[in-house]
């Protein structure tokens, strides 16, 4: 086979105790999935949940142990950081149910849904799509993936972000309006969901701006730590 333009690359994520890669697919995310960051940006109840994706080059792939580096990003004045737990699907399925969720999952990784929030703000209220705020180029970075089995208490696990060593967000997994088995039932009704998808489960309160030479350090209890700085 030719091809009239040489293929992308394919993008993949390091599998921790391994040297085998997890090629991603797909980059779901979840939107206002806590409550107290709901209320942060004006909304409060236990909405149906509500998803959109980020294109798979997005994803900005941090090694273990090492730093990532993210551009700031043009057309913004206001970038935001929103750390999250990412889940690798390694099954695919349509209608799952929550209580099969498990046999789908291959891993988890932390993650950060970056955002260009004054354009995201502008797009809400222009009522038009705000992909220019979310689905930029360098907006998904992730973690190594940790394979279910030696990720732990996924479902109660700490996970914050610190920017220069300091506390920015900081929450459990268990506050998640819509937990992770919950999450995926929704989605692959939407969605067939493919090996290789990844689902961004959505951020807690504490939402920020970060600015060129910030470091963030992102962590879920259990997972390896993202470390990226602005550049």
């Amino acid at each position: 086979m030719s091809f009239v333009i040489t293929p992308p690359a394919a993008v993949s994520v390091p599998v921790v105790g391994t040297k085998d890669r997890f090629p991603v697919n797909r980059i779901y995310c979840v939107g206002r999935n806590y409550e107290e960051h709901a209320k942060e940006m004006g909304f409060t109840g236990r909405e149906p949940p509500f998803f959109f994706l980020k294109p798979a080059n997005a994803a900005v792939v941090v090694e273990a142990g090492t730093t990532g580096t993210i551009p700031y990003p043009s057309l913004t004045k206001n970038l935001h950081h929103e750390i999250e737990l990412v889940v690798a699907i390694g099954t695919g399925g349509k209608n799952i149910k929550a209580a099969d969720v498990q046999k789908h999952i291959y891993g988890y990784a932390v993650g950060l849904d970056m955002t260009r929030r004054d354009l995201q703000g502008e797009m809400k209220k222009q009522g038009r799509p705000w992909c220019i705020g979310k689905a930029y180029d360098h907006s998904a970075p992730i973690g190594p993936i940790t394979p279910a089995a030696q990720a732990g208490d996924v479902a109660n696990a700490e996970l914050y972000i610190q920017v220069n060593g300091k506390d920015r967000q900081r929450s459990n997994v268990s506050k998640l309006i819509w937990n992770i088995a919950e999450t995926i039932e929704h989605l692959s009704t939407a969605w067939e969901l493919q090996p290789g998808d990844l689902i961004y489960t959505g951020t807690p309160e504490g939402v920020n701006a970060v600015v060129s030479g910030d470091t963030m350090v992102g962590g879920v209890a259990g997972l390896e730590t993202l470390t990226v700085k602005v550049a």
